[in-house]
């Protein structure tokens, strides 16, 4: 019996799938990666893992601590399974502009949504660079005043590292 003892023990491992129809015709095969298999639904879960644990051995997160990150999405949503069973808060920093079902997905996650007023005004389904701009400015002050710890996905090597040393290591085994 394979029973996990936490839903992040799922993240990974997730089926290869080969797209024998579309690669018909060609040299090799083309596969594909399921990865909303994953709890949280994409291959962000991955990288959410890896940014937490990485910082947790790295004595930048503690128990307690509050974790922020800017997202319009997957990687927040990621970061919120991950932080909810490792028993972090959870702060996603979001425009107003992205979509309502995506910021209740978070705050069912258990993350807390602050949301930025967009630069031109209320546009939902936009966001413009101005916005991410803002929200960007949002997710600095709070970690500076919550001296919270920053995921910081664009320029985290975790994020990187995720990938190399979880989803290729399964492609080259699955292969």
């Amino acid at each position: 019996m394979n029973i996990a003892s936490s839903i992040i023990e799922t993240i990974g491992k997730t089926p290869l799938v080969a797209l024998d129809r579309l690669s018909q015709g060609l040299p090799g095969r083309v596969l594909a990666k399921v990865e909303y298999y994953n709890p949280g639904g994409s291959i962000k879960d991955r990288i959410a893992l890896r940014i937490i644990e990485d910082a947790e051995k790295q004595g930048r997160l503690k128990p307690g601590d509050t974790v922020i990150e800017l997202t319009s999405g997957n990687t927040g949503t990621g970061l919120a399974v991950v932080c909810a069973v490792k028993g972090y808060r959870m702060i996603a920093v979001m425009s107003e502009g992205n979509s309502v079902e995506r910021r209740r997905m978070l705050e069912a996650f258990g993350a807390k949504v602050v949301l930025v007023p967009q630069a031109g005004g209320y546009r939902p389904g936009q966001v413009s660079k101005e916005d991410l701009e803002l929200v960007e400015q949002k997710t600095v002050e709070l970690t500076r005043r919550l001296k919270a710890f920053r995921a910081d996905q664009f320029y985290n090597i975790s994020n990187v590292e995720a990938h190399e040393f979880t989803t290729g290591e399964e492609i080259w085994e699955q292969t």
